[in-house]
């Protein structure tokens, strides 16, 4: 992406600074009136990634001293909400982009000069980065395995070769970071930082999804692509992977939520208008002052009050910049917020928010240039994103069987 004029980008990120979700607002309107279109055609919106840019919101979690916005978590999500009313595809380029530029923040095994060159980049020009993780034949790697992808060691640097899946935002990024197994005998695994438009990568676009098709999630090739020493930016063994600090994984979950609750309430803010002008002809009124109407509405109402509650906890709790440690998330020692179980429940609501609408207009609701057709397809793609719910709910069930164990059981 091109860099836009200097004056205008400073002062694009002085306001941002200032107000980071009222930017956001500005936007939702053209990033909505763009989205069945792109749905429609599976095509990634370079326009949208440049608004976001023109308006300072790509820095968002990159830091002041490198000329970011450096917002608070809370918000980081207000403004994520805010972009997925408009266009959810959209919104998880940024949610990727800001979840790994606050990685870079408080990883220290990152060179200085690497990360610098990230944000400057990003500040700048816009430039995009998400991690490049999930293979063919490995799946998700937070399930466990060995990436297939090898790191070789040439002379200055690495060679990387692999094959990645998933790949959100591959037609824009700048960067991936991809997740590979080195070649050495002590059996490493690390994130090495590969510039997309290097000799070697080729991005196959096989994206055909039912839902989030905007989001340009195409597969990855990288066969022998060299990059230099120093962009290997965290080498570890898995056991040290194991034993790693989860603090920021407390981000993704949450910011997730805020992502399909946007979809809902997308859902919603069309569902009341139509319901309210909707005068079929043997009622000789609008379908508002049927009673099934005004009670499914209800618990449409109070399915994303609950949303907005288990949001505002988790913006409360972990808000500021500063993530917190494994500790503060083990529910013995906070169990009023688990960000895997908001993530679950919140997006649990928006699937039930944008099923209720449908389920109230019929047909009309599934004809493909009804906006809900697209939510429902872009809702239940919640259900994918890690922590995916098989993990989160065995997770908190063990916990809590745990913690209330016989001090005898065996």
């Amino acid at each position: 992406m091109n860099a836009i004029d200097s004056t205008h980008l400073h002062t694009a990120l002085a306001q941002v600074r200032q107000h980071p979700v009222a930017a956001a607002a500005q936007l939702v309107n053209q990033l909505a009136q763009r989205a069945p279109q792109a749905d429609r055609d599976g095509s990634f919106n370079h326009d949208n990634i440049a608004d976001l840019h023109r308006h300072g919101l790509l820095a968002l979690a990159v830091p002041a001293a490198a000329g970011g916005v450096d917002a608070d978590f809370a918000d980081v999500v207000d403004v994520i909400g805010l972009i997925a009313a408009g266009d959810p595809s959209t919104a998880l380029v940024l949610l990727m982009q800001t979840l790994h530029h606050r990685s870079i923040v408080v990883n220290d095994t990152w060179p200085l000069a690497v990360r610098q060159e990230v944000f400057r980049r990003a500040v700048q020009d816009g430039a995009l980065i998400n991690a490049l993780r999930v293979e063919p034949e490995q799946g998700s790697p937070v399930r466990g395995g060995r990436p297939a992808t090898l790191a070789v060691r040439s002379e200055g640097g690495w060679r990387i070769s692999g094959h990645k899946l998933y790949s959100t935002g591959a037609p824009g990024l700048t960067w991936g970071i991809v997740w590979g197994t080195t070649d050495a005998s002590d059996g490493r695994i690390g994130e090495f930082l590969v510039p997309l438009q290097a000799p070697g990568v080729r991005i196959e676009p096989t994206w055909d999804h039912l839902g989030l098709r905007a989001s340009g999630s195409h597969d990855v090739i990288l066969d022998n692509v060299w990059i230099p020493d120093n962009h290997a930016v965290d080498l570890r063994t898995p056991e040290e992977w194991a034993r790693q600090d989860i603090g920021l994984n407390a981000w993704l979950p949450v910011m997730l939520s805020a992502l399909y609750d946007g979809v809902a309430r997308s859902a919603r803010n069309w569902l009341l208008p139509w319901i309210n002008q909707r005068r079929p002809s043997n009622l000789k009124t609008s379908l508002a002052q049927v009673p099934r109407f005004r009670h499914a509405v209800g618990e449409i109402e109070a399915w994303l009050q609950v949303n907005a509650q288990l949001l505002a906890a988790a913006k409360r709790d972990l808000g500021g910049k500063r993530e917190p440690t494994a500790s503060a998330l083990n529910p013995a020692v906070a169990p009023a917020l688990n960000p895997a179980l908001i993530k679950y429940s919140v997006t649990q609501n928006a699937i039930a928010v944008v099923e209720r609408a449908l389920s109230l207009i019929g047909n009309h609701g599934l004809t493909r240039n009804n906006p809900l057709e697209r939510h429902y397809r872009d809702v239940l793609c919640s259900r994918v994103h890690q922590p995916q719910n098989d993990l989160i709910l065995e997770g908190a069930g063990c916990l809590a069987l745990e913690q209330n164990a016989p001090l005898n059981a065996t």
